[in-house]
């Protein structure tokens, strides 16, 4: 969990704060932004990194963010915990090639176009690259549906599932779009078998730079850690 983009010190360790003491395995920022956009925040970039190292000192989570080009590999990989390969880059095979010899855990996210076989062959570059330590990440496809932000494909956990021995997480905040319907899609998730689920949280998200529509605060982020927590009491 974590913010969409670090934007800053503050608050990135504010959300940092609020993770850790709600029971999050990792924080999530994103130093590199691919976004639609040019005149959008574009990330600190490899100063945001630096701080996502600060933050693993201080409060002791292992730490990801995305790399969007080549030369930005070995310095976010001495940096971080693991390394994010996004929608949009799925098929950037290059960098897939590259990401293969970093020997550190690659989120690889489904392309929001991709099908199911596009994404394992993309998973495959890392793995016959030399890189087993794939996770893969279903962050919603993009349909003819225009009142979410993209659809979000609960089927394809328990399929990957079944066809890969790779780990298999959700992304609902992107594939909602709305932060009030995170929750439930998070709980949804971990009914299917998803392993985990990668969760967009801001200090206060009506000040967000990026994406703050999607983003729980901490007041919710920390009662959905609580139900989540008891749902995975109860399956």
């Amino acid at each position: 969990a974590g913010p969409c983009a670090v934007e800053s010190r503050e608050q990135l360790f504010a959300a940092a704060r609020v993770a850790k003491e709600n029971g999050a395995d990792m924080l999530r920022g994103g130093a590199f932004k691919p976004r639609t956009g040019p005149h959008t925040f574009q990330g600190l970039g490899f100063a945001g990194v630096e701080l996502l190292r600060e933050a693993k000192t201080q409060f002791g989570l292992p730490t990801v963010t995305e790399v969007m080009r080549i030369d930005q590999l070995d310095f976010v990989a001495q940096n971080v915990d693991c390394l994010q390969i996004g929608a949009r880059n799925m098929q950037n095979f290059d960098l897939l090639k590259e990401a293969a010899k970093i020997k550190k855990p690659i989120l690889l996210k489904r392309g929001m176009s991709a099908t199911l076989e596009e994404f394992l062959a993309a998973a495959e570059y890392l793995v016959a690259g030399g890189n087993d330590q794939v996770i893969l990440c279903e962050r919603g496809i993009r349909t003819f549906e225009r009142a979410l932000r993209n659809t979000l494909d609960l089927a394809v956990v328990p399929y990957l599932k079944k066809v890969t021995h790779l780990p298999v997480i959700v992304d609902p905040s992107h594939a909602i779009g709305i932060r009030e319907l995170i929750p439930v899609m998070s709980k949804a998730s971990l009914v299917v078998g998803a392993a985990g689920v990668m969760i967009e949280m801001h200090p206060d998200p009506k000040c967000a730079l990026c994406d703050g529509q999607q983003s729980l605060g901490p007041e919710s982020f920390a009662k959905m850690m609580k139900d989540m927590e008891a749902l995975k009491g109860a399956l």
